[in-house]
């Protein structure tokens, strides 16, 4: 097994296709990795292993000798990833559009039932706190300035 780095969280649209694979499979050779991606993509071998070297370079990936091959599992989970990528995207948005765009993602996106009601306690518990209005951040001292 490689020495485990804290994971990277910034990752390319085309290693995120090699890690839904790896989290699907749990563990899985490169040859696989290869294979379900040449069926997806026009790709070729070495791009694969390029892109399966960078995912343990960055901590996203370990690898385990198994006889002559390397096995390859997340070092990280898909959901703390998602949760990562989509924090990292809100981070750049002015505050008081949040609100606006989770709806949107929330009217989207297939949810399960448990998922709604957990989300139900969640607003429920925020409720309590939240401001009537939040205030724009994206110029000092100019809180008002986006339009709804």
């Amino acid at each position: 097994m490689t020495k485990t780095l804290a994971p990277e969280k910034n990752i390319s649209d085309s290693e995120w296709d090699v890690m839904r694979i790896v989290w699907t499979l749990k563990q899985t050779s490169s040859t696989k990795i290869i294979e379900e991606l040449q069926a997806k993509h026009a790709w070729s071998e070495s791009t694969i292993k390029t892109l399966i070297r960078r995912l343990v370079q960055k901590g996203c990936l370990q690898t385990h000798k198994d006889g002559r091959r390397f096995l390859y599992s997340a070092t990280v989970s898909q959901t703390e990833m998602m949760i990562a990528a989509a924090q990292e995207l809100l981070d750049r948005m002015c505050d008081m559009h949040k609100g606006e765009v989770i709806l949107k993602l929330l009217a989207d996106s297939p949810i399960s039932q448990a998922d709604l009601s957990k989300m139900a306690k969640v607003i429920t518990k925020k409720q309590k706190t939240a401001p009537a209005m939040v205030p724009c951040n994206c110029l000092p001292g100019e809180e008002k300035m986006c339009m709804r």
